[in-house]
């Protein structure tokens, strides 16, 4: 397979090889403290231990399992109120002003009234990352409806199409277009709940892992999991990617 070099990945890979690098070197030449700025070497060492005693796996699990299922419930609670929202006034009335006063806090203060409502388990985080997707989601769905040009809502119910039918054929293929552009951001806030959760209250996760690290002023380890949580959103991210386009194909055809 032949490497484009004027390509956006070559450009980007030879661009993080270069920081890579040229961290190294400051390290080594004591240019850098490595008690706040660690070289590379020693954070890919913490990695490697991480793995190699096994102790990261159960903390993965928890996290993963937080995070997809936040997201996953976040998807269908966010679904099902924006549709219910933009089709009926009275449920829009009712749900816009609590979404708009959610949209508008940063939702992760909420944690610690999880936490004290759910417990330090699996529920506490699944509760934030669902609260995080649910409202980026709903408006995304709102906004996809509200959105629809009202004259092909009319040809399609003059041409004898009915609620059914304008649903299927013209609402959730606008929806979808606004869900999968969005879905990217649902990734990282499903990950930000289940993080944040486990930041806040929690006996296992990267998250509990991340607060043992500042509590022990461990720079290396707390880098190994934020480079561990940003290689995992990232391939989230390329599998959003792929979903996109499979389920998007006409925009991209």
């Amino acid at each position: 397979m032949k490497i484009r070099l004027n390509s956006p990945t070559f450009r980007r890979s030879a661009a993080l090889v270069l920081l890579l690098v040229l961290w190294e070197s400051f390290s080594q030449l004591g240019w850098l403290d490595p008690f706040y700025a660690p070289p590379p070497s020693r954070v890919a060492k913490v990695m490697v231990s991480l793995f190699g005693d096994g102790e990261i796996w159960p903390h993965l699990e928890a996290t993963f399992s937080a995070a997809i299922i936040g997201l996953l419930a976040g998807l269908a609670v966010g679904i099902i109120l924006g549709f219910g929202a933009a089709l009926m006034p009275i449920v829009a009335e009712l749900l816009e002003p609590v979404m708009i006063v959610l949209n508008a806090i940063p939702r992760v203060i909420l944690a610690p009234l999880f936490v004290i409502w759910l417990g330090i388990d699996l529920a506490s985080k699944v509760a934030l990352a669902l609260i995080l997707v649910a409202v980026l989601i709903f408006f995304a769905v709102y906004s996809g409806i509200k959105e629809v040009d009202q004259r092909l809502v009319e040809r399609v119910l003059t041409l004898g199409g009915g609620r059914r039918v304008l649903i299927r054929e013209v609402y959730v293929p606008s929806v979808t277009a606004w869900v999968m552009g969005n879905l990217k951001v649902a990734v990282g806030f499903a990950f930000t709940g289940a993080v944040v959760g486990e930041f806040v209250a929690s006996s296992r996760g990267l998250g509990y892992l991340l607060q043992f690290a500042q509590s022990t002023y461990n720079a290396a380890l707390t880098i190994a999991l934020i480079v561990l949580i940003m290689a995992f959103v990232l391939v989230l991210f390329a599998l959003s990617e792929r979903l996109e386009r499979r389920l998007l194909r006409w925009r991209y055809t």
